[in-house]
């Protein structure tokens, strides 16, 4: 449809240019809301009126007579007040489809994009909020990657962070323990230091007079010094093995995980704040509640000042954000080395790592990351301010083309409804037991963990497998209700507008009704049963039904009825590129999770109307294969391009 579209203004253009001299962005082809009145619509004769001083019916009337003759067109016709409406050569659209190759109608625009999501404190495990952050960024980095762009998808580590202090501060101070002994935990570490961080937030709020031995073991842990800092990086890294296991479960992967202790030990930060002090974009203050501190004043809020530098000569989070921004795009001037982390699927995640402590480390000039032309930076929208200030730090350096290409992915938080607690026998506390909903605090050590979420997800969609298909092997049940729980997961992050809360229920997620991933999945197994049982019952292969598209397509053997309902199922799919481009455009994948359930509604209508395999007619059926075949392409592809597995039975 997207290449259709393209190719239309092109000739559009060129018909009318005489006569009313269009301008590219005014020759638009929208939808029309029913097939009757034409496939697609032209508005321009209602801006072309307005400089002519004519009728827009008249003007309308005009341009359809030019436009007569159309490639891939069968008639045009000017229509109510001033549209011109074109009706398509569907057989011509529909062999064009069969041939055509995914994302045939998008083009890269940027030489490199950077992802940077996920971005979990490796303090603890992993929370259900976390897993709406990365099914947002991965769903962004493949479309992207579907459009045609190049991506890199970051993590960033922040291994230093007053987070991971508390539980070193934990297993030190409360807990009296070695970095030997951690090495002797078994199981789940992470989920251990989900309990004691929550321990340790408690007992500082009790005891003041500890927070100047959590001061110092920040210091010693920033400065990489000491058995603190030993016990961090072990800490941390421990806990970030655990986090991509995690998300494994959901197909989520990454390129590169850049640390901020290799940023603090690189002096990353220091290179940002000579060039801040050298344009100026940071003040030292001398009086006042921010005395000593380095600030920098908002654009739009010259009243308003962030710190950037404390007193002490700390660096708050933005000022090391405002580094790692410039070393994405390749501004800063210094570059990481890298080591190999883990081999996902055979392809090695790197991980940064400052010189002098690597151990078979590579040279920043044996691999390339960063240097993007374009970030985006997946944060929750609580993080607004500080990701403003970052792209203001980066347009004080001069580097405005750069800030504009920065762009904040922001998202709302998820919680948890009170059905879903029970589920997962959680018992909220008595202040909170008549919410309608649950907010996630991982300092609290209020939530769910992502493991103990998916965990229950696959055991109730185990149930349905075993109840549907109790006949298959343990272990094909088992893979598929792990796909259906990831499917349902991954859906309902995805189906709601990114700055509305989600409240996750099992329930709702796991139906194999309505809107839901095992819905779409459910379509899609049904859609492959045809043409399993096609060559099961005829040897006929997958192969052997798009062979049937070379001789052409015979439409009119289909009658008026089947005919319109062909078109309207095919004329939906074919906007799948469209809807790509619109989800990127707006970061707002819920509309390509709404296109993905509505073609499975159209599908499943289409195939119970219209039976396929049963069909005597070999001309009708031929028409009936190729139109489910090329539905069901559409659908896998917008099923893969939101990370949703595709089970091969459910």
């Amino acid at each position: 449809m997207l290449e259709l579209k393209k190719r239309l203004q092109v000739q559009i253009a060129k018909r009318l240019e005489n006569d009313f001299a269009p301008k590219a962005r005014e020759l638009d082809l929208v939808e029309t809301p029913d097939h009757k009145f034409g496939d697609l619509a032209l508005s321009y004769p209602f801006q072309a009126a307005k400089k002519m001083r004519i009728p827009p019916r008249q003007a309308a009337e005009k341009m359809a007579a030019l436009l007569e003759g159309l490639d891939g067109v069968d008639k045009v016709q000017a229509a109510g007040a001033g549209y011109v409406n074109l009706f398509l050569d569907r057989r011509r659209f529909f062999e064009d489809a069969l041939r055509a190759p995914d994302a045939s109608g998008l083009s890269a625009e940027e030489t490199k994009i950077v992802i940077e999501h996920t971005n979990i404190n490796p303090n603890k495990a992993a929370h259900i909020g976390h897993l709406r952050n990365a099914c947002l960024g991965d769903t962004l980095a493949r479309a992207l990657r579907y459009k045609g762009e190049t991506v890199e998808v970051q993590n960033y580590i922040d291994d230093t962070g007053v987070q991971v202090v508390d539980v070193v501060f934990g297993f030190m101070e409360l807990e009296k323990k070695t970095l030997a002994d951690l090495e002797m935990i078994s199981g789940k570490f992470d989920h251990d230091c989900w309990d004691l961080y929550a321990r340790v937030s408690a007992n500082l709020a009790d005891h003041p007079e500890a927070q100047a031995r959590k001061a110092e073991i920040l210091k010693k842990v920033e400065h990489g010094e000491g058995p603190e800092y030993e016990m961090s990086r072990y800490v941390s890294r421990r806990i970030l093995r655990a986090h991509l296991a995690t998300m494994k479960r959901l197909d989520i992967g990454y390129d590169v995980l850049p640390c901020e202790s290799t940023i603090l030990h690189l002096h990353f930060w220091e290179r940002a704040f000579e060039l801040l002090k050298e344009r100026k974009a940071v003040t030292h203050v001398s009086e006042g509640e921010n005395a000593g501190c380095w600030v920098m004043r908002l654009e739009d809020e010259p009243d308003r000042e962030k710190i950037i530098v404390r007193s002490d000569g700390t660096v708050t989070y933005v000022g090391k954000d405002i580094a790692y921004q410039l070393w994405k795009f390749g501004l800063l001037g210094r570059d990481f080395h890298y080591e190999p982390f883990l081999e996902d699927d055979g392809r090695t995640v790197w991980i940064s790592t400052a010189e002098d402590a690597a151990r078979g480390s590579v040279p920043a000039a044996g691999l390339s990351f960063g240097r993007a032309g374009k970030v985006y930076n997946v944060i929750d929208v609580r993080q607004s301010y500080l990701q403003k200030v970052v792209v203001q730090g980066v347009r004080a350096l001069g580097f405005a083309a750069q800030a504009d290409k920065s762009v904040h992915f922001s998202y709302e938080m998820v919680a948890l409804s009170p059905r879903s607690l029970k589920e997962l026998k959680y018992t909220p506390p008595e202040e909170e037991k008549d919410k309608s909903f649950h907010e996630v605090s991982g300092r609290k050590g209020l939530g769910v963990k992502a493991d103990d979420l998916l965990d229950r997800l696959e055991e109730k969609a185990l149930a349905e497998v075993d109840k549907r298909n109790p006949d298959l092997p343990p272990e094909d049940r088992s893979r598929i209700s792990r796909e259906i729980a990831a499917g349902a997961l991954r859906y309902f992050m995805l189906k709601f507008a990114r700055n509305s809360l989600i409240v996750f229920d099992f329930e709702e997620a796991l139906s194999f009704e309505g809107e839901t991933g095992p819905y779409l999945q459910y379509t899609l197994v049904r859609l492959n049963s045809i043409f399993r049982k096609l060559r099961e019952r005829e040897g006929t292969t997958d192969e052997d039904v798009a062979a049937m598209a070379a001789s052409g397509v015979d439409l009119a053997v289909l009658a008026e009825k089947e005919r319109n309902d062909f078109w309207d199922l095919v004329f939906y799919a074919s906007r799948l590129d469209e809807e790509v481009l619109r989800a990127v455009g707006g970061l707002e994948f819920s509309h390509l999770a709404k296109f993905a359930f509505n073609l499975s509604q159209k599908s499943n209508g289409y195939y119970h109307r219209y039976p396929i395999l049963s069909e005597e007619n070999e001309k009708v059926r031929a028409v009936r294969l190729l139109t489910i075949r090329y539905v069901r392409e559409r659908l896998r592809s917008a099923l893969v391009l939101m990370g949703i597995p595709r089970p091969e039975r459910m």
